[in-house]
């Protein structure tokens, strides 16, 4: 704890610069000039230690963290605690003038403790770049975002963050209509039951009649499944404490239905809505928690916490990719960047000649993105366009880039930056917003969060050359002890995504070689532009009211190295959310003086990234091991998109520029000529990209379990079913033969959306959804003899 407290104060010390702290007081807030001044000084006087961070941080290292090279940071804490390991990790500048000569590192002054930190970010050991690389990211990530009994946090005002939004927190408080209470006076007992259950939704989200609370005692979960006419058995005894993989045989509850989902997100949430309004009996498992509207804190701290995956700390196995994805009900959806763009024509052809797939070129399938899309909501007006986006559109169109309006499954006044947390007023279309209202409404289906699935199990039938698919086991914490419970079904969907399905069929003794490989993760590097508003700037843009936190989080997209038209690899140029935690654990970090000054500015400073669509590929072990090098040509767009950004923030009128490298370069663009602007360009986005020394990041992972035509090449057939298993379907992101190039919501949700297509004519249910409006294109989508 010595040792981190001292690496948490080196990132973050206390200030005493009246000079500096007078510099950001002007540059940054046009307040009070005694409250900003008062606000400046507390804010560079607040080291990490005073605001506790250092415990937190450990605490996550402990609890929370989880990676292969996690002994790393344990080995590097211990060796900094002594004199000989603060010498072999940091060399001559650990040694002190005096005797004893040698030192910890927290007997080293601040000054040294920063260069020797710069040192490792630059170091030639692979090992120590890596060091540097987990904590500048964990230490940043944890002092801006932790928060106090009050949700607050002593830095945002400051910054210029206000915490969750004001304006979801404000009509949150407006939502009941006065007269509510006043109609159920009503002696009418139907209007008594429509507003018992307004209520009930405003107070447990719109999904509440069809969770299952598994913390509740066996026998209460057993009536309220009962009460969903699931069939149920109790087996009482003792909890499980060993391996639950032991112990698939003596489960406490056995339920059974017709088909079990596991995962709710844009693959499993379709399946579930759909089979359930069809008639079936669905039962749905999701790892992740249920957060109704009311209950979303939208603090970035808690929220990463609580509904992503591994916490919002996952990275490959190098930390060369940050990875973020959903792990919550409604998966991705609830907390994804709102774009819905249908499969580009390119990757249609594509997976349709080159890998022999005919679903996506067939009428189905175009049908299928169409009703996947109204589903949704998907349009693609815009009221009023948020800081980052305006900022991409306005210099894009400075230099004559194409630049597009991105579809979005939100309504064109939708002004909110906070999505990435959850949709506070349910105007975000995600599944808990639609796909699975179907499966609650429908009747027929219930939905148990907080459980995961442990394997899928299956048994020879006689006559069969494979195995069939009989069930999930699954297992979750009950009074602090594991349980197990297992759901019998006729048909299995596994829709765990890219990095979480591959274990689960490997757990489930599936063994063809391909499962978890040709892992894609859309590569994305950024670049930033600083827009000062009032009073350095006379005519400040955006407007000086807007804020790089707010709006609408994606917009605009540019496709000016995206090469749809020739290869169709390349890269697109979009916008992303970063909030303070977030933003100031990518920004570049050359000192504590630094990058203070660098957070003043959070508010007025855009981000532009650049997204790939990756040849290269990596392997997906479990969620928290993936292993990732990204190809030398995928870096080259990556390259070429970087260029692109640094110019779009110039062109659109930002006073300063720079990317995410670790030398922490910036060009302030009003003050240089034309010669040293193209140079610093060409260079910045020339930087290698595969060293540690940049920042990669990834929120779309795909193609781990991909479809194809030949078990030789992949774990599933164009119909969703793994090979190994009958019955066994696949139905997320993991399913896609290469990377698709764009966000992938409304592509992982047709596919899903065609599974349920196969399964209803397997089960000979006639309709499943809409499919019987059209039935007629349907059968001509894909002829009989290549289905």
């Amino acid at each position: 704890m010595e040792s981190l407290t001292a690496l948490c104060d080196t990132f973050f010390p206390s200030i005493y610069s009246s000079s500096m702290i007078a510099t950001a007081t002007t540059t940054t807030t046009d307040d009070d000039d005694d409250d900003a001044a008062s606000i400046m000084s507390t804010f560079y006087k607040y080291s990490a230690s005073m605001a506790g961070t250092p415990e937190r941080v450990g605490g996550l290292i402990c609890e929370r963290l989880q990676h292969p090279k996690k002994w790393l940071i344990r080995l590097s804490l211990y060796l900094l605690s002594t004199w000989i390991g603060t010498f072999v990790l940091c060399g001559l500048p650990s040694i002190s003038p005096s005797f004893p000569y040698f030192q910890r590192f927290s007997q080293i002054s601040q000054n040294k403790r920063e260069q020797i930190l710069l040192s490792w970010s630059a170091s030639f050991f692979h090992l120590l770049r890596m060091l540097f690389k987990t904590i500048k990211l964990l230490i940043p990530l944890v002092f801006f975002s932790q928060v106090d009994e009050k949700n607050e946090n002593l830095t945002w005002k400051a910054i210029g963050y206000p915490g969750p939004d004001p304006a979801a927190l404000k009509r949150q408080t407006c939502r009941l209509p006065k007269t509510l209470y006043a109609r159920i006076k009503d002696d009418d007992d139907d209007v008594f039951e429509d507003e018992q259950d307004y209520k009930e939704e405003h107070l447990f989200g719109p999904l509440y009649r069809g969770l299952i609370n598994l913390n509740l005692p066996r026998d209460i979960v057993a009536d309220s499944l009962r009460q969903l006419e699931f069939p149920v058995f109790i087996r009482h005894r003792k909890n499980v404490n060993s391996s639950l993989d032991s112990s698939t045989s003596t489960p406490s509850l056995v339920i059974k239905c017709d088909a079990v989902v596991v995962g709710s997100g844009s693959g499993g949430g379709v399946v579930a809505g759909v089979l359930a309004k069809a008639g079936y009996k669905v039962l749905v498992l999701e790892k992740g928690n249920y957060f109704a509207r009311n209950n979303l804190s939208l603090l970035e701290g808690p929220s990463m916490d609580q509904m992503y995956l591994g916490g919002g700390m996952l990275a490959s196995d190098d930390t060369g990719v940050v990875v973020l994805a959903g792990s919550t009900v409604g998966g991705g959806s609830t907390i994804n960047w709102s774009a819905s763009i249908k499969t580009p024509q390119h990757v249609i052809n594509e997976w349709s000649e080159s890998y022999d797939l005919e679903l996506f070129n067939s009428k189905l399938y175009k049908e299928a993105l169409d009703v996947v899309c109204e589903k949704m909501g998907v349009q693609s007006d815009i009221h009023e366009e948020g800081f980052n986006n305006a900022v991409l559109r306005r210099g894009c169109e400075e230099l004559g880039y194409p630049v597009n309006t991105i579809p979005r499954n939100s309504a064109p006044d939708h002004y909110c930056g906070w999505c990435c947390f959850g949709c506070k007023d349910g105007r975000k279309k995600g599944t808990c917003e639609t796909w699975l209202m179907d499966l609650v409404n429908s009747g027929n289906g219930a939905l148990l969060p907080g459980c995961e699935a442990i394997k899928v199990l299956h048994k020879r039938k006689k006559g069969k050359d494979r195995r069939t698919a009989a069930g999930v086991a699954f297992g979750f914490e009950y009074n602090g002890m594991k349980d197990l419970c297992v759901v019998e079904s006729k048909v299995t969907i596994v829709a765990c995504g890219a990095l979480s399905t591959p274990a689960l069929l490997k757990a489930s003794g599936l063994r063809n070689a391909n499962i978890g490989k040709h892992l894609h993760l859309h590569p994305v590097t950024m670049a930033w532009g600083c827009f000062p508003g009032a009073p350095n700037s006379s005519t400040a843009w955006p407007e000086e009211q807007k804020k790089s936190y707010e709006g609408g989080i994606m917009t605009a997209m540019s496709t000016v190295v995206a090469n749809f038209k020739e290869s169709g690899y390349g890269a697109v140029i979009q916008t992303p959310a970063l909030h303070p935690g977030m933003f100031s654990g990518l920004m570049p970090w050359i000192s504590g003086a630094d990058i203070k000054r660098r957070m003043c500015r959070f508010s007025r400073t855009a981000h532009v990234f650049a997204l790939a669509r990756d040849r290269g590929s990596g392997t997906v072990h479990s969620p928290s091991s993936i292993n990732y090098r990204m190809d030398a040509e995928d870096e080259k767009n990556l390259q070429k998109g970087l260029e692109k950004t640094l110019r779009i923030l110039a062109a659109a009128g930002a006073e300063e520029i720079g990317t995410h490298h670790s030398t922490g370069k910036c060009l302030n663009v009003k003050k240089v000529s034309f010669h040293e602007f193209e140079r610093f360009v060409k260079e910045e986005s020339a930087r290698p990209l595969r060293d540690l020394r940049g920042q990669i990041c990834s929120a779309h992972q795909m193609g781990s379990c991909r479809m194809g035509v030949n078990p030789k090449e992949s774990v599933v057939n164009q119909m969703g079913e793994t090979w190994e298993v009958e019955g066994l379907f696949v139905a997320d992101t993991s399913v896609f033969p290469t990377a698709l190039g764009v966000n992938p919501m409304v592509t992982v949700q047709a596919i899903a959306y065609w599974i349920c297509h196969v399964l209803a004519k397997q089960t000979k249910i006639e309709t499943v959804g809409r499919l019987h409006v059209k039935e007629g294109n349907i059968r001509n989508g894909i002829s009989p003899s290549k289905q």
